[in-house]
């Protein structure tokens, strides 16, 4: 059971990086307008909101990645697709530069919400499956909470503060890609592509006890 949970934590990570992402944009609002001058309506719907854009289009396109290449590739690429996001908007020196990153996680904010769930329901056993996926729901939740505790212990550190408020992501982002190497693969998505033997071998890592024949 202990495997379990690690691998239903790091997968729930990714609901800490949608909260996170989502937040920490607005400790870098009305720097960021007064810094390129921006309309504003041009600073609504772009620069502030082009990540939400972009996790539309992970919410509907998302299933479609979870479902071929798996639950484990598709959370894996949101990992990376948060990071670039996090190093690009910091280093970007002009709103539509700022925007590209900011769009190219949200994608990764959007599948989350398909991916992270879809597999850690697929390894929980049924008496604790509700509070395991309950665990992406808290993880956003505490991803909001730490992104304004970061903006707030950083905005003091000088003109450039934004620059950190949104490259920070990059540190838990990175770790969760690591993590996430970690996990197993979905035996239900393995079964789904016809890949029993190796259905089997993740079956028995989750329940040592119970012989995967009958489960497949």
């Amino acid at each position: 059971m202990r495997k379990i949970w690690i691998w239903s934590i790091t997968a729930a990570l990714a609901g800490f990086l949608f909260g996170f992402d989502t937040v920490v944009i607005s400790g870098a609002d009305k720097k960021l307008q007064a810094l390129w001058q921006s309309s504003d309506m041009f600073h609504g719907t772009v620069v502030m909101a082009m990540a939400l854009w972009g996790t539309v289009v992970g919410a509907i396109l998302g299933g479609i990645p979870t479902n071929k290449i798996g639950r484990k590739k598709t959370l894996l690429w949101i990992g990376i697709l948060y990071t670039v996001s996090a190093l690009g908007s910091a280093f970007a020196n002009d709103p539509i530069t700022f925007a590209i990153f900011r769009f190219i996680g949200g994608p990764g904010v959007g599948a989350s919400t398909i991916a992270a769930p879809a597999y850690i329901s697929e390894i929980a056993p049924p008496k604790d499956r509700g509070k395991l996926v309950g665990l992406y729901q808290f993880n956003i939740v505490f991803g909001i909470l730490i992104a304004f505790l970061s903006n707030y212990l950083l905005s003091g550190v000088g003109e450039n503060a934004w620059r950190w408020m949104i490259g920070v992501e990059a540190i838990p982002a990175f770790v969760y890609t690591l993590f996430v190497l970690t996990v197993p693969k979905s035996p239900r998505w393995l079964l789904t592509k016809m890949r029993t033997d190796e259905a089997k071998k993740v079956l028995q890592l989750i329940n040592p006890e119970q012989d995967p024949k009958y489960c497949c």
